[in-house]
């Protein structure tokens, strides 16, 4: 399948035509993977085909019953790029996959580290262009915009580079995972997190969000690309998708209400070692009042305008109805 690239978007990165890198960059792509036979192998295709880069493909399949370890199995003896981690194991969710790659997998002997999804279709120049720019812009992280895409054959540009907020890694992450790019510094601390964590790390169902929680949290730069890096299937069994249209939107709305994202973003600040802040403290932390007080804080909280918005309503709704409570996650 062809990537076409939405409208005003250019394939190159202005400024940067004429600049490389001392040597190509090496990446590795960790992909989690659950099921994946229907769409697998376009998304590996899209990831090797990668231009301008040099990459290994590290693969960890969730147990599955529908020949994926096999599939994978036989492409990996054709293609010393794939590399696969020993099958049979079980997770019940892309996050602890994830958290199994970034334990297991040797990160030390490359330049950049990213996430990839098991249906996605990836820009071929989507590597390239992450470590450029970062190179550029002295930045330990990277994620960018998309294009969801649905069966049907619509589309949607998703924005997601508003500009970022003070408080903004602890209510939500920089966009979906698989736009993520790490550079070597930031994966092998993420990596010593991850090792080094207790029991909680597991309840936090968002790799990506506690990923940009740690580096902001360290005062490092992160740039959100406004460019469109790939197309985000869309499909009765993604476990998260879009945020596009009513349904998502109340699910999401859900989560909100009932405490749960207040909970992870609790979880997130304990593994990451910022509970000590005032916004987990004086906000998360403190039942109903905190709820009012983060409130008051909801242009600091999310980057979109819609969802500051939206912010200080569910803030003021949990204050009312449902107070989070206090003490520890």
């Amino acid at each position: 399948m062809r990537f076409d690239t939405p409208q005003n978007q250019t394939d190159v990165l202005p400024g940067l035509q004429h600049q490389t890198q001392a040597a190509t960059p090496r990446f590795a792509v960790c992909l989690a993977a659950y099921n994946g036979m229907a769409f697998i192998a376009e998304q590996i295709e899209s990831i090797l085909g990668q231009s301008n880069v040099v990459l290994q493909l590290f693969i960890s399949v969730d147990q599955s019953i529908d020949g994926t370890e096999d599939r994978l199995t036989d492409w990996a003896k054709t293609d010393s790029r794939l590399t696969l981690l020993p099958f049979g194991r079980r997770f019940g969710g892309a996050a602890p996959n994830f958290y199994r790659l970034l334990r297991e997998v040797d990160l030390s002997g490359f330049d950049y580290v990213c996430f990839a999804d098991q249906d996605d279709l990836w820009h071929g120049e989507k590597l390239w262009r992450a470590s450029q720019l970062m190179t550029r812009k002295g930045a330990v992280g990277y994620s960018s915009n998309l294009t969801a895409f649905w069966p049907s054959g619509k589309e949607r540009y998703i924005n997601k580079a508003w500009p970022q907020r003070e408080w903004d890694y602890l209510f939500e992450s920089a966009g979906p995972g698989c736009t993520y790019v790490l550079d070597r510094g930031l994966a092998l601390a993420v990596q010593a997190l991850v090792r080094g964590a207790n029991e909680k790390l597991l309840r936090i169902d968002f790799h990506d969000w506690l990923v940009y929680a740690f580096a902001r949290s360290r005062n490092q730069t992160w740039i959100i690309d406004d460019w469109s890096s790939l197309k985000y299937r869309q499909h009765g069994q993604n476990q998260i998708g879009v945020n596009a249209g009513w349904q998502p939107f109340r699910l999401r709305a859900q989560k909100i209400l009932n405490g749960y994202g207040f909970e992870q973003a609790r979880l997130i600040a304990d593994v990451i070692g910022v509970s000590s802040l005032p916004i987990v403290e004086k906000g998360l932390r403190d039942g109903r009042f905190g709820c009012l007080w983060l409130a008051l804080q909801a242009r600091q909280c999310r980057r979109k305008p819609l969802e500051q918005l939206w912010f200080f309503f569910s803030c003021l709704a949990l204050a009312l109805f449902k107070p989070v409570a206090k003490g520890d996650a």
